[in-house]
Protein backbone atom coordinates (compact mmCIF):
# COMPACT_ATOMS: atom_id res chain seq x y z
CA UNK A 1 0.00 0.00 0.00
CA UNK A 2 2.78 2.42 0.93
CA UNK A 3 4.65 1.54 -2.27
CA UNK A 4 1.53 2.20 -4.35
CA UNK A 5 1.03 5.58 -2.69
CA UNK A 6 4.69 6.43 -3.22
CA UNK A 7 4.50 5.54 -6.92
CA UNK A 8 1.29 7.50 -7.31
CA UNK A 9 2.86 10.52 -5.59
CA UNK A 10 5.89 10.27 -7.89
CA UNK A 11 3.69 10.11 -10.99
CA UNK A 12 1.69 13.13 -9.82
CA UNK A 13 4.88 15.05 -9.04
CA UNK A 14 6.35 14.30 -12.47
CA UNK A 15 3.08 15.24 -14.15
CA UNK A 16 2.98 18.51 -12.23
CA UNK A 17 6.60 19.31 -13.09
CA UNK A 18 5.92 18.59 -16.77
CA UNK A 19 2.81 20.76 -16.68
CA UNK A 20 4.59 23.56 -14.81
CA UNK A 21 7.70 23.55 -17.02
CA UNK A 22 5.62 23.42 -20.17
CA UNK A 23 2.93 25.98 -19.49
CA UNK A 24 5.05 28.57 -17.67
CA UNK A 25 7.48 28.70 -20.58
CA UNK A 26 6.32 32.00 -22.09
CA UNK A 27 6.07 33.64 -18.67
CA UNK A 28 9.68 32.65 -17.93
CA UNK A 29 10.73 34.02 -21.33
CA UNK A 30 9.02 37.35 -20.66
CA UNK A 31 6.76 37.04 -23.70
CA UNK A 32 3.13 38.25 -23.53
CA UNK A 33 0.76 35.30 -23.72
CA UNK A 34 -2.66 33.93 -22.88
CA UNK A 35 -2.89 31.68 -19.87
CA UNK A 36 -3.06 28.09 -21.16
CA UNK A 37 -5.42 25.38 -19.96
CA UNK A 38 -4.15 21.94 -18.90
CA UNK A 39 -3.51 19.55 -21.81
CA UNK A 40 -5.22 21.66 -24.51
CA UNK A 41 -3.15 24.81 -23.96
CA UNK A 42 -4.82 27.65 -25.88
CA UNK A 43 -6.57 25.27 -28.28
CA UNK A 44 -9.98 25.14 -26.59
CA UNK A 45 -12.71 24.54 -29.16
CA UNK A 46 -10.33 23.95 -32.08
CA UNK A 47 -11.88 21.81 -34.79
CA UNK A 48 -15.37 22.25 -33.36
CA UNK A 49 -16.28 25.82 -32.45
CA UNK A 50 -13.05 27.42 -33.71
CA UNK A 51 -10.52 27.10 -36.49
CA UNK A 52 -6.83 27.71 -35.80
CA UNK A 53 -7.18 31.04 -37.63
CA UNK A 54 -9.80 32.13 -35.04
CA UNK A 55 -7.49 31.29 -32.14
CA UNK A 56 -4.45 32.96 -33.70
CA UNK A 57 -6.55 36.05 -34.50
CA UNK A 58 -7.61 36.29 -30.86
CA UNK A 59 -3.94 36.19 -29.81
CA UNK A 60 -2.91 38.64 -32.56
CA UNK A 61 -5.61 41.19 -31.71
CA UNK A 62 -4.88 40.96 -27.99
CA UNK A 63 -1.09 41.33 -28.09
CA UNK A 64 -0.23 43.19 -31.31
CA UNK A 65 2.01 46.15 -30.47
CA UNK A 66 3.10 44.79 -27.07
CA UNK A 67 5.96 42.69 -28.47
CA UNK A 68 7.03 41.25 -31.86
CA UNK A 69 5.71 37.84 -30.80
CA UNK A 70 2.99 36.52 -28.51
CA UNK A 71 3.04 33.09 -26.88
CA UNK A 72 0.46 30.35 -27.16
CA UNK A 73 0.28 26.57 -26.84
CA UNK A 74 -1.22 24.15 -29.34
CA UNK A 75 -1.85 21.46 -26.76
CA UNK A 76 1.75 20.96 -25.46
CA UNK A 77 3.44 22.58 -28.47
CA UNK A 78 4.87 26.01 -27.68
CA UNK A 79 4.08 28.37 -30.52
CA UNK A 80 5.11 31.98 -31.12
CA UNK A 81 2.53 34.05 -32.99
CA UNK A 82 4.43 36.72 -34.95
CA UNK A 83 2.62 40.04 -34.64
CA UNK A 84 5.22 42.36 -36.16
CA UNK A 85 5.49 42.70 -39.95
CA UNK A 86 9.19 43.58 -39.85
CA UNK A 87 9.89 40.37 -37.93
CA UNK A 88 7.88 38.41 -40.51
CA UNK A 89 10.24 39.78 -43.15
CA UNK A 90 13.22 38.62 -41.08
CA UNK A 91 11.72 35.16 -40.62
CA UNK A 92 10.69 34.57 -44.23
CA UNK A 93 13.64 36.20 -46.01
CA UNK A 94 16.56 37.81 -44.18
CA UNK A 95 17.02 35.14 -41.48
CA UNK A 96 15.39 32.33 -43.44
CA UNK A 97 18.17 29.86 -42.55
CA UNK A 98 16.88 29.84 -38.94
CA UNK A 99 13.34 29.06 -40.08
CA UNK A 100 13.72 26.96 -43.20
CA UNK A 101 11.49 24.07 -42.10
CA UNK A 102 7.76 24.04 -41.55
CA UNK A 103 7.88 21.40 -38.85
CA UNK A 104 4.87 19.62 -40.33
CA UNK A 105 4.28 15.88 -40.41
CA UNK A 106 6.24 13.71 -42.83
CA UNK A 107 6.78 9.96 -42.67
CA UNK A 108 8.14 8.71 -45.99
CA UNK A 109 8.65 5.18 -44.66
CA UNK A 110 5.01 4.47 -43.82
CA UNK A 111 3.19 7.33 -45.57
CA UNK A 112 5.20 7.90 -48.80
CA UNK A 113 3.09 10.73 -50.25
CA UNK A 114 4.02 12.93 -47.24
CA UNK A 115 7.58 13.18 -48.64
CA UNK A 116 6.64 16.13 -50.85
CA UNK A 117 7.93 19.65 -51.43
CA UNK A 118 5.45 21.06 -48.92
CA UNK A 119 6.74 18.94 -46.02
CA UNK A 120 10.38 18.16 -46.89
CA UNK A 121 13.06 19.74 -44.72
CA UNK A 122 16.73 20.74 -44.88
CA UNK A 123 18.84 19.69 -47.85
CA UNK A 124 16.11 17.40 -49.17
CA UNK A 125 13.79 20.39 -49.54
CA UNK A 126 16.54 22.54 -51.12
CA UNK A 127 17.36 19.88 -53.70
CA UNK A 128 13.75 19.23 -54.62
CA UNK A 129 12.83 22.92 -54.82
CA UNK A 130 15.84 23.60 -57.07
CA UNK A 131 14.92 20.76 -59.41
CA UNK A 132 11.20 21.57 -59.65
CA UNK A 133 11.47 25.37 -60.05
CA UNK A 134 12.05 25.24 -63.86
CA UNK A 135 8.62 23.68 -64.46
CA UNK A 136 6.92 26.87 -63.23
CA UNK A 137 8.69 29.45 -65.41
CA UNK A 138 6.55 31.92 -67.40
CA UNK A 139 7.47 30.06 -70.60
CA UNK A 140 6.15 26.77 -69.22
CA UNK A 141 3.05 28.55 -67.90
CA UNK A 142 2.30 29.93 -71.34
CA UNK A 143 2.50 26.44 -72.88
CA UNK A 144 0.28 24.93 -70.20
CA UNK A 145 -2.24 27.78 -70.53
CA UNK A 146 -3.46 26.29 -73.82
CA UNK A 147 -4.58 23.14 -71.97
CA UNK A 148 -6.20 25.19 -69.20
CA UNK A 149 -8.10 27.35 -71.71
CA UNK A 150 -9.48 24.22 -73.38
CA UNK A 151 -10.69 22.92 -70.00
CA UNK A 152 -12.13 26.41 -69.38
CA UNK A 153 -14.39 25.98 -72.42
CA UNK A 154 -15.64 22.69 -70.97
CA UNK A 155 -16.26 24.47 -67.64
CA UNK A 156 -18.55 27.01 -69.35
CA UNK A 157 -20.37 24.22 -71.22
CA UNK A 158 -20.88 22.33 -67.96
CA UNK A 159 -22.21 25.49 -66.31
CA UNK A 160 -24.66 25.81 -69.20
CA UNK A 161 -26.04 22.36 -68.36
CA UNK A 162 -26.11 23.17 -64.63
CA UNK A 163 -28.10 26.35 -65.30
CA UNK A 164 -30.67 24.41 -67.33
CA UNK A 165 -31.06 21.90 -64.50
CA UNK A 166 -31.09 24.70 -61.93
CA UNK A 167 -33.88 26.65 -63.66
CA UNK A 168 -36.40 24.76 -61.56
CA UNK A 169 -34.57 26.12 -58.48
CA UNK A 170 -34.44 29.71 -59.74
CA UNK A 171 -31.03 29.20 -61.35
CA UNK A 172 -29.27 28.13 -58.15
CA UNK A 173 -25.90 26.41 -58.73
CA UNK A 174 -23.39 25.15 -56.17
CA UNK A 175 -20.27 26.93 -57.42
CA UNK A 176 -17.49 25.46 -55.25
CA UNK A 177 -17.99 21.87 -56.45
CA UNK A 178 -18.10 22.94 -60.10
CA UNK A 179 -14.88 24.94 -59.72
CA UNK A 180 -13.23 21.93 -58.03
CA UNK A 181 -14.19 19.72 -60.96
CA UNK A 182 -12.62 22.28 -63.33
CA UNK A 183 -9.33 22.49 -61.44
CA UNK A 184 -9.25 18.70 -61.00
CA UNK A 185 -9.40 18.29 -64.78
CA UNK A 186 -6.72 20.95 -65.24
CA UNK A 187 -4.30 19.44 -62.72
CA UNK A 188 -5.01 15.90 -63.87
CA UNK A 189 -4.05 16.89 -67.41
CA UNK A 190 -1.01 19.03 -66.51
CA UNK A 191 0.38 16.85 -63.71
CA UNK A 192 -0.58 13.35 -64.83
CA UNK A 193 -1.27 13.74 -68.53
CA UNK A 194 -4.65 12.12 -67.95
CA UNK A 195 -8.17 13.10 -68.94
CA UNK A 196 -9.96 13.06 -65.60
CA UNK A 197 -13.49 13.79 -66.95
CA UNK A 198 -14.51 15.43 -63.66
CA UNK A 199 -16.57 18.11 -65.42
CA UNK A 200 -18.44 15.48 -67.39
CA UNK A 201 -18.87 13.19 -64.39
CA UNK A 202 -18.97 14.49 -60.79
CA UNK A 203 -18.21 10.94 -59.62
CA UNK A 204 -15.05 10.59 -61.74
CA UNK A 205 -12.23 8.86 -59.88
CA UNK A 206 -9.83 11.84 -59.61
CA UNK A 207 -12.61 14.05 -58.28
CA UNK A 208 -13.61 11.36 -55.80
CA UNK A 209 -10.04 11.19 -54.54
CA UNK A 210 -9.75 14.97 -54.27
CA UNK A 211 -12.96 15.08 -52.26
CA UNK A 212 -11.75 12.26 -50.03
CA UNK A 213 -8.64 14.20 -48.95
CA UNK A 214 -10.75 16.77 -47.12
CA UNK A 215 -14.09 15.08 -46.51
CA UNK A 216 -12.95 11.61 -45.42
CA UNK A 217 -9.69 11.99 -43.48
CA UNK A 218 -7.91 8.97 -42.05
CA UNK A 219 -8.37 10.10 -38.44
CA UNK A 220 -10.73 12.05 -36.21
CA UNK A 221 -10.10 15.77 -35.75
CA UNK A 222 -8.41 15.17 -32.37
CA UNK A 223 -5.89 12.66 -33.75
CA UNK A 224 -5.22 14.88 -36.77
CA UNK A 225 -4.44 17.78 -34.43
CA UNK A 226 -2.14 15.51 -32.39
CA UNK A 227 -0.20 14.55 -35.53
CA UNK A 228 0.05 18.16 -36.69
CA UNK A 229 1.22 19.48 -33.31
CA UNK A 230 3.48 16.53 -32.49
CA UNK A 231 4.84 15.68 -35.92
CA UNK A 232 8.16 14.18 -34.81
CA UNK A 233 6.54 12.01 -32.12
CA UNK A 234 3.88 10.89 -34.61
CA UNK A 235 6.63 9.87 -37.02
CA UNK A 236 8.40 7.85 -34.31
CA UNK A 237 5.10 6.13 -33.58
CA UNK A 238 4.93 5.32 -37.33
CA UNK A 239 1.58 7.04 -37.70
CA UNK A 240 0.05 7.90 -41.07
CA UNK A 241 -2.08 10.88 -42.02
CA UNK A 242 -3.26 9.83 -45.50
CA UNK A 243 -5.67 7.00 -46.22
CA UNK A 244 -4.16 3.85 -47.75
CA UNK A 245 -6.59 3.81 -50.69
CA UNK A 246 -5.63 7.41 -51.49
CA UNK A 247 -1.94 6.52 -51.43
CA UNK A 248 -2.46 3.44 -53.59
CA UNK A 249 -4.43 5.45 -56.16
CA UNK A 250 -1.77 8.13 -56.65
CA UNK A 251 1.13 5.66 -56.65
CA UNK A 252 -0.66 3.65 -59.31
CA UNK A 253 -1.56 6.73 -61.40
CA UNK A 254 2.03 7.94 -61.46
CA UNK A 255 3.49 4.50 -62.17
CA UNK A 256 1.10 3.90 -65.07
CA UNK A 257 1.75 7.36 -66.56
CA UNK A 258 5.54 7.03 -66.28
CA UNK A 259 5.56 3.52 -67.75
CA UNK A 260 3.34 4.58 -70.66
CA UNK A 261 5.39 7.66 -71.53
CA UNK A 262 8.72 5.85 -71.33
CA UNK A 263 7.45 2.93 -73.39
CA UNK A 264 5.96 5.16 -76.11
CA UNK A 265 8.51 8.02 -76.05
CA UNK A 266 5.86 10.62 -75.18
CA UNK A 267 6.83 14.14 -74.04
CA UNK A 268 4.26 16.80 -73.11
CA UNK A 269 6.41 19.55 -71.51
CA UNK A 270 4.38 19.27 -68.32
CA UNK A 271 4.99 18.58 -64.65
CA UNK A 272 5.19 14.82 -65.13
CA UNK A 273 7.91 15.22 -67.77
CA UNK A 274 9.99 17.16 -65.26
CA UNK A 275 9.62 14.33 -62.75
CA UNK A 276 10.54 11.73 -65.36
CA UNK A 277 13.75 13.64 -66.08
CA UNK A 278 14.58 13.34 -62.36
CA UNK A 279 13.66 9.67 -62.24
CA UNK A 280 16.30 7.19 -61.09
CA UNK A 281 17.27 4.68 -63.79
CA UNK A 282 18.08 2.17 -61.07
CA UNK A 283 15.14 2.31 -58.69
CA UNK A 284 16.61 -0.21 -56.26
CA UNK A 285 19.85 1.79 -55.86
CA UNK A 286 17.84 4.99 -55.28
CA UNK A 287 15.72 3.32 -52.60
CA UNK A 288 18.84 2.32 -50.66
CA UNK A 289 19.89 5.96 -50.24
CA UNK A 290 19.00 7.94 -47.15
CA UNK A 291 16.32 10.50 -47.85
CA UNK A 292 16.27 12.19 -51.26
CA UNK A 293 19.61 11.66 -52.95
CA UNK A 294 19.34 13.28 -56.37
CA UNK A 295 22.67 11.80 -57.42
CA UNK A 296 20.68 8.58 -57.93
CA UNK A 297 17.45 10.31 -58.97
CA UNK A 298 13.92 10.06 -57.65
CA UNK A 299 12.19 6.85 -56.68
CA UNK A 300 8.66 6.23 -57.92
CA UNK A 301 7.33 7.01 -54.42
CA UNK A 302 9.16 10.35 -54.37
CA UNK A 303 7.79 11.21 -57.81
CA UNK A 304 4.28 10.31 -56.69
CA UNK A 305 4.66 12.51 -53.58
CA UNK A 306 5.50 15.57 -55.72
CA UNK A 307 2.66 14.85 -58.16
CA UNK A 308 0.29 14.41 -55.23
CA UNK A 309 1.10 17.77 -53.64
CA UNK A 310 0.85 19.50 -57.03
CA UNK A 311 -2.60 17.95 -57.42
CA UNK A 312 -3.64 18.78 -53.84
CA UNK A 313 -2.41 22.37 -53.86
CA UNK A 314 -3.50 23.04 -57.42
CA UNK A 315 -7.09 21.83 -57.39
CA UNK A 316 -8.19 22.96 -53.92
CA UNK A 317 -6.61 26.39 -53.57
CA UNK A 318 -7.53 27.58 -57.06
CA UNK A 319 -11.08 26.22 -56.97
CA UNK A 320 -11.66 27.86 -53.58
CA UNK A 321 -10.24 31.15 -54.88
CA UNK A 322 -12.53 31.02 -57.91
CA UNK A 323 -15.58 30.23 -55.79
CA UNK A 324 -14.88 32.97 -53.23
CA UNK A 325 -14.27 35.44 -56.06
CA UNK A 326 -17.57 34.65 -57.81
CA UNK A 327 -19.34 34.86 -54.43
CA UNK A 328 -18.01 38.38 -53.84
CA UNK A 329 -18.90 39.42 -57.41
CA UNK A 330 -22.42 38.08 -56.91
CA UNK A 331 -22.78 40.29 -53.83
CA UNK A 332 -21.45 43.35 -55.68
CA UNK A 333 -22.84 43.31 -59.25
CA UNK A 334 -21.27 46.68 -60.10
CA UNK A 335 -17.80 45.20 -59.56
CA UNK A 336 -18.83 42.11 -61.54
CA UNK A 337 -19.90 44.31 -64.45
CA UNK A 338 -16.60 46.20 -64.31
CA UNK A 339 -14.63 42.94 -64.55
CA UNK A 340 -16.82 41.73 -67.44
CA UNK A 341 -16.37 45.05 -69.28
CA UNK A 342 -12.58 44.71 -68.96
CA UNK A 343 -12.71 41.13 -70.29
CA UNK A 344 -14.75 42.21 -73.32
CA UNK A 345 -12.48 45.20 -73.99
CA UNK A 346 -9.22 43.21 -73.76
CA UNK A 347 -10.41 40.18 -75.75
CA UNK A 348 -12.42 42.21 -78.28
CA UNK A 349 -14.11 39.09 -79.60
CA UNK A 350 -10.88 37.04 -79.73
CA UNK A 351 -10.23 33.84 -77.74
CA UNK A 352 -8.63 33.89 -74.27
CA UNK A 353 -4.82 33.87 -74.35
CA UNK A 354 -2.07 33.91 -71.74
CA UNK A 355 -0.94 37.38 -72.90
CA UNK A 356 -4.50 38.74 -72.80
CA UNK A 357 -4.86 37.69 -69.16
CA UNK A 358 -1.81 39.82 -68.30
CA UNK A 359 -3.63 42.90 -69.64
CA UNK A 360 -6.62 42.43 -67.32
CA UNK A 361 -5.40 44.65 -64.50
CA UNK A 362 -8.77 45.06 -62.77
CA UNK A 363 -9.25 41.28 -62.73
CA UNK A 364 -5.85 41.06 -61.02
CA UNK A 365 -7.05 43.55 -58.37
CA UNK A 366 -10.25 41.56 -57.85
CA UNK A 367 -8.32 38.33 -57.45
CA UNK A 368 -5.89 40.00 -55.02
CA UNK A 369 -8.75 41.33 -52.91
CA UNK A 370 -10.38 37.88 -52.96
CA UNK A 371 -7.20 36.37 -51.52
CA UNK A 372 -6.90 39.21 -49.03
CA UNK A 373 -10.37 38.58 -47.68
CA UNK A 374 -10.28 34.80 -48.16
CA UNK A 375 -6.64 33.62 -47.76
CA UNK A 376 -6.86 29.91 -48.57
CA UNK A 377 -3.88 29.18 -46.30
CA UNK A 378 -4.85 31.19 -43.17
CA UNK A 379 -1.48 30.84 -41.41
CA UNK A 380 2.13 30.03 -42.28
CA UNK A 381 4.06 27.66 -40.01
CA UNK A 382 7.82 27.56 -39.43
CA UNK A 383 10.05 25.77 -36.93
CA UNK A 384 13.16 27.34 -35.38
CA UNK A 385 16.20 25.14 -36.07
CA UNK A 386 18.54 27.04 -33.69
CA UNK A 387 18.19 29.70 -31.01
CA UNK A 388 17.24 33.06 -32.55
CA UNK A 389 17.45 36.48 -30.94
CA UNK A 390 14.62 38.72 -32.07
CA UNK A 391 16.19 41.94 -33.46
CA UNK A 392 16.05 44.99 -31.16
CA UNK A 393 14.77 42.92 -28.21
CA UNK A 394 16.10 40.58 -25.53
CA UNK A 395 13.68 37.84 -26.60
CA UNK A 396 15.20 34.50 -27.61
CA UNK A 397 13.13 32.14 -29.73
CA UNK A 398 14.59 28.79 -28.74
CA UNK A 399 15.32 25.89 -31.06
CA UNK A 400 12.28 23.69 -31.64
CA UNK A 401 9.74 26.50 -31.16
CA UNK A 402 6.97 26.71 -33.75
CA UNK A 403 6.33 30.07 -35.38
CA UNK A 404 2.86 30.93 -36.61
CA UNK A 405 2.50 33.81 -39.06
CA UNK A 406 -1.21 34.72 -38.87
CA UNK A 407 -1.98 35.59 -42.49
CA UNK A 408 -5.74 35.79 -41.93
CA UNK A 409 -5.29 38.09 -38.92
CA UNK A 410 -2.97 40.42 -40.85
CA UNK A 411 -5.38 40.58 -43.79
CA UNK A 412 -8.17 41.60 -41.39
CA UNK A 413 -6.13 44.16 -39.44
CA UNK A 414 -8.07 47.46 -39.70
CA UNK A 415 -4.82 49.41 -39.29
CA UNK A 416 -3.65 47.86 -42.57
CA UNK A 417 -6.99 47.45 -44.35
CA UNK A 418 -9.73 49.86 -43.15
CA UNK A 419 -13.14 48.16 -43.03
CA UNK A 420 -11.54 44.74 -43.60
CA UNK A 421 -14.91 42.97 -44.04
CA UNK A 422 -15.62 45.12 -47.10
CA UNK A 423 -14.67 43.66 -50.50
CA UNK A 424 -12.82 46.52 -52.19
CA UNK A 425 -10.51 45.78 -55.17
CA UNK A 426 -9.27 49.38 -55.17
CA UNK A 427 -7.06 48.41 -52.19
CA UNK A 428 -4.75 46.88 -54.80
CA UNK A 429 -4.35 49.88 -57.06
CA UNK A 430 -0.62 50.44 -57.50
CA UNK A 431 -0.32 53.52 -55.26
CA UNK A 432 -2.25 51.92 -52.39
CA UNK A 433 -0.34 48.64 -52.60
CA UNK A 434 2.99 50.47 -52.62
CA UNK A 435 2.03 52.51 -49.55
CA UNK A 436 1.42 49.39 -47.43
CA UNK A 437 4.04 47.31 -45.68
CA UNK A 438 5.22 44.67 -48.22
CA UNK A 439 4.43 41.89 -45.72
CA UNK A 440 0.86 43.02 -45.10
CA UNK A 441 -0.30 40.66 -47.89
CA UNK A 442 0.78 37.02 -47.74
CA UNK A 443 -1.67 34.67 -49.53
CA UNK A 444 1.24 32.78 -51.12
CA UNK A 445 3.79 33.24 -48.35
CA UNK A 446 7.09 34.89 -49.29
CA UNK A 447 10.78 34.14 -49.48
CA UNK A 448 12.45 30.86 -50.52
CA UNK A 449 9.51 28.76 -49.26
CA UNK A 450 6.80 30.77 -50.94
CA UNK A 451 4.27 28.91 -53.09
CA UNK A 452 6.16 27.46 -56.07
CA UNK A 453 2.93 27.22 -58.09
CA UNK A 454 1.81 30.82 -57.56
CA UNK A 455 1.73 31.73 -61.26
CA UNK A 456 0.05 28.49 -62.27
CA UNK A 457 -2.61 28.82 -59.58
CA UNK A 458 -3.47 32.41 -60.51
CA UNK A 459 -3.48 31.53 -64.21
CA UNK A 460 -5.99 28.70 -63.91
CA UNK A 461 -8.21 30.72 -61.54
CA UNK A 462 -8.27 33.66 -63.98
CA UNK A 463 -9.01 31.43 -66.98
CA UNK A 464 -11.87 29.80 -65.10
CA UNK A 465 -13.35 33.13 -63.99
CA UNK A 466 -13.04 34.70 -67.45
CA UNK A 467 -14.60 31.65 -69.12
CA UNK A 468 -17.61 31.93 -66.82
CA UNK A 469 -18.06 35.72 -66.78
CA UNK A 470 -18.13 35.82 -70.57
CA UNK A 471 -21.31 33.75 -70.65
CA UNK A 472 -23.00 34.10 -67.26
CA UNK A 473 -24.14 36.59 -64.62
CA UNK A 474 -23.87 35.65 -60.95
CA UNK A 475 -26.21 36.81 -58.23
CA UNK A 476 -27.67 35.90 -54.85
CA UNK A 477 -30.07 32.96 -54.66
CA UNK A 478 -32.38 31.82 -51.87
CA UNK A 479 -29.66 29.36 -50.77
CA UNK A 480 -26.77 31.85 -50.71
CA UNK A 481 -25.26 32.13 -47.23
CA UNK A 482 -24.48 35.68 -46.06
CA UNK A 483 -22.05 35.45 -44.39
CA UNK A 484 -20.59 32.10 -45.41
CA UNK A 485 -20.31 29.41 -42.74
CA UNK A 486 -16.68 28.23 -42.66
CA UNK A 487 -15.50 24.71 -41.86
CA UNK A 488 -13.55 24.56 -38.60
CA UNK A 489 -12.00 21.16 -39.42
CA UNK A 490 -10.43 21.97 -42.79
CA UNK A 491 -6.70 22.89 -42.73
CA UNK A 492 -7.40 25.46 -45.45
CA UNK A 493 -10.11 28.12 -45.66
CA UNK A 494 -13.19 26.17 -46.70
CA UNK A 495 -16.94 26.57 -46.54
CA UNK A 496 -19.08 24.11 -44.66
CA UNK A 497 -22.17 24.04 -46.90
CA UNK A 498 -20.84 24.97 -50.33
CA UNK A 499 -21.31 28.28 -52.16
CA UNK A 500 -24.72 28.60 -53.80
CA UNK A 501 -25.29 31.37 -56.35
CA UNK A 502 -27.96 32.33 -58.83
CA UNK A 503 -26.55 31.89 -62.34
CA UNK A 504 -28.13 33.36 -65.49
CA UNK A 505 -27.05 33.26 -69.12
CA UNK A 506 -26.00 36.58 -70.61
Amino acid sequence: MLLTLALLSLVLLLAYRFYYNTYTYWARMGVPHERPLPVIGNSKGIGTKYHLRDISKRIYDKFKGQAPIAGMFLFFKRTAVVTDLDLIKQVLIKDFHYFQDRGVFTNTRDDPLTGNLLTLEGDEWKSMRHKLTPVFTSGKMKKMSEVVIEVGHRLADTMEKAVKVGEVDNGDVEIKELCARFTTDVIGTCAFGLECHSLADPKAEFRKMGRMIFEKPRHSALIQIFIVTNSKLAKKLRMKILRDDLTDFFLSAVKNTVDYRLKNGIKRNDFMDQLIELRAEDQEAAKKGQGIDLSHGLTLEQMAAQAFVFFLAGFDTSSSTMAFCLYELALQPEIQNQVRDEIERVLDGEPITYDALAEMTYLEQVLSETLRKHPIVPQLLRETNENYKVPNTEIIIEKGTSLLIPVHSIHYDPDLYPQPELFDPSRFEADKSNSRHPFAYLPFGDGPRSCIGLRFGKMQAKIGIVSLLQRFKFGVSDLTEIPLVLDTRSPTLAVKHGIHLKVERI
